[in-house]
């Protein structure tokens, strides 16, 4: 088939080409930009465009279908042309699902632990000797491309609950008709498309619907609000619940205390084993046994920018995480201190998503910080601007954070100094944020806090 992708650069979008391309199909793309690793990965599979831009000419009426990433807008001037064409127009949700329609479809949802729960699922698969596909938001060790699109008879979505496409203002999650779904959490997020806590529960509730007759909903019990949406739900679908399994930390590793076994993971925090326990609940309906996850797992070391180690040394461990939520941040700081309890914790936060900078919700992040013995946020000046947003000044970050003894920087050079002056013997340094601290080298960063 002719496929043309517009927006081609994005994450998902990139791996959706390379895997398409892998699989046969005559793949071109566009974009007004492209950054790295996209550029060089498609360059690779000599899927790069020639010249950034939109061009209604690479639009032509031989194309089989074309496929619309999220960055591009309504008015594209590739997308005008193949709907005067008359030619199939599908977002990267709705393309994912026709390609798994004869599949089982695993579908992970919540407001965290997507990418974790699917990289532990996939880890586990793979160990196994089983044949699957699979759509996941980070880079795992072990896999060339974060889409795979085959002959197999699985297929494992990372199932995010933003908005499709420009042109589809449905949740992704809500596309891919799942036989096996997954709740992990529910906790508000994405305001600027969900205003209200209860608009963004009700895509959960859709999601629910979604799930094929007879197929199975595996949810965390500990969530209140997960576990009193699933059980009052009357859908014909099979209700596996799951939680936290017995464990315990020694010597800064985590046991699993399963089957009179204690298994050592190379994760840890309540957080990460809830996921586990997803995952085990997946793998179980799929009919992997306990005895092949459990000895799958344990070689397990995470998802790129969850919980991932930048460097350790006998006295400090340098940690960056994806945590943005205030659901997030509060997890991913309790899973450090829990790990490592006589050691203090410099956590330092960005302010970088829409929902984060938003004033309104800026108070959902009251006591998210109060675990950490130093407490650091950062908001880059520039995001703002970009996010065409109005600025708000340090004590309004103070306040909504309830925390007088937080520390606030809008200046990344003045950050990274900051930081170099800490004497880090008996502390653990946690970066978190879905952005780029200001353009921080993260990797000096750490190696400064390991030779201090």
């Amino acid at each position: 088939m002719r496929l043309h992708l517009i927006a081609i650069g994005g994450s998902a979008m990139h791996n959706m080409a390379i895997a398409l391309s892998l699989k046969g199909h005559i793949v071109t793309g566009s974009d007004d930009a492209i950054y790295e690793p996209s550029r060089t990965r498609l360059a690779r599979h000599k899927i790069l465009p020639e010249q950034m831009g939109w061009f209604p000419e690479n639009i032509t009426a031989d194309i089989d279908a074309v496929i619309l990433g999220m960055h591009a807008r309504a008015d594209n001037p590739e997308l005008v042309k193949a709907q005067e064409l008359g030619l199939k127009v599908y977002s990267y949700p709705e393309y994912i699902y026709e390609q798994s329609k004869e599949k089982i479809r695993v579908v992970i949802g919540g407001s965290h632990g997507k990418t974790t729960i699917t990289s532990m699922i996939l880890h586990v698969l793979n160990a196994c000797n089983t044949e699957f596909d699979y759509l996941v938001g980070a880079q795992l060790e072990g896999f060339d491309t974060m889409v795979k699109i085959s002959d197999a008879p699985v297929m494992v979505i990372e199932g995010d609950e933003y908005l499709a496409s420009p042109i589809d203002r449905r949740p992704k999650f809500h596309l891919y008709r799942a036989n096996i779904g997954v709740i992990s959490g529910i906790a508000w997020d994405h305001i600027n498309v969900f205003p209200t806590f209860e608009s963004y529960i009700e895509q959960f509730k859709i999601f629910l619907k979604t799930i094929e007759t007879g197929g199975t909903i595996i949810y965390n019990t500990e969530d209140s609000v997960v576990r009193d949406l699933v059980e009052s739900s009357t859908e014909s679908i099979i209700k596996t619940p799951y939680q936290t399994s017995p464990n315990f930390t020694k010597d800064g590793i985590t046991y699993l205390e399963v089957g009179g076994q204690s298994i050592p993971l190379m994760v840890f925090g309540d957080h990460n084993l809830q996921n586990l326990e997803a995952a085990r609940g997946v793998c179980n309906a799929l009919g992997i046994s306990d005895v092949s996850f459990n000895g799958a797992i344990r070689t397990f070391k995470g998802a790129a920018k969850r919980l991932e180690l930048l460097g350790k040394n006998d006295y400090t461990a340098v940690y960056k995480d994806f945590a943005h939520s205030p659901s997030k941040l509060r997890a991913t700081l309790n899973a450090v201190k829990q790990q490592y309890p006589d050691r203090e914790l410099v956590a330092v936060m960005e302010l970088h998503t829409f929902s984060s900078l938003n004033k309104e919700f800026l108070s959902e992040y009251k006591g998210c910080m109060d675990n950490a013995d130093t407490a650091v946020v950062f908001i880059n000046r520039r995001t703002f601007e970009q996010k065409n947003m109005v600025p708000y000044d340090e004590n309004q970050v103070i306040e909504a954070f309830d925390n007088d003894k937080l520390i606030f920087f809008n200046n990344s050079e003045i950050l990274v100094e900051f930081l170099s002056y800490i004497n880090y013997k008996s502390k653990n340094l946690l970066l978190m944020s879905s952005g780029d601290f200001g353009g921080v080298d993260l990797n000096m960063l750490a190696n400064k806090a390991l030779t201090t």
